[in-house]
């Protein structure tokens, strides 16, 4: 399987917290599987460490790339047709980050690990 992992999940897994499923912690520990980490997943996780949400993501934010290379983690970059595609998207939804995640599981064929049902209205396919 190819993985894209949502903030949460990044952050539950890395901080091996219990609130991760047990499909998604099987899913991204399968060695088999490819997990990807999208660009605007690391600009979330960094702009909400910034303004204080995000407290405990601060020795991720402060050496990213190794931390996923370590993991063995993919990083997947935003491309013009993810830009395209993400702000072309219908519907309400306004949040850039999961319109770009969206977007890059779409156009990139990806299983999205997420627990946000909103996603299936976008006819991604959703790990939980």
């Amino acid at each position: 399987m190819r993985l894209l992992l949502d903030a949460h999940a990044l952050l539950w897994w890395m901080l091996d917290l219990k609130d991760l499923s047990g499909k998604a912690r099987k899913a991204i520990g399968d060695f088999n599987n490819d997990v990807f980490v999208s660009a605007a997943t690391t600009w979330e996780i960094a702009t909400k460490f910034r303004i204080g949400r995000l407290p405990e993501a601060g020795p991720l934010v402060h050496s990213f790339r190794d931390n996923l290379r370590t993991l063995g983690f993919l990083e997947l970059s935003i491309s013009v047709e993810h830009a395209q595609r993400a702000g072309l998207l219908p519907g309400g939804h306004k949040d850039p980050f999961d319109r770009m995640l969206i977007a890059q599981a779409q156009t990139e064929g990806l299983l999205l690990v997420s627990k946000e049902e909103l996603f299936d209205s976008y006819h991604v396919h959703r790990l939980w």
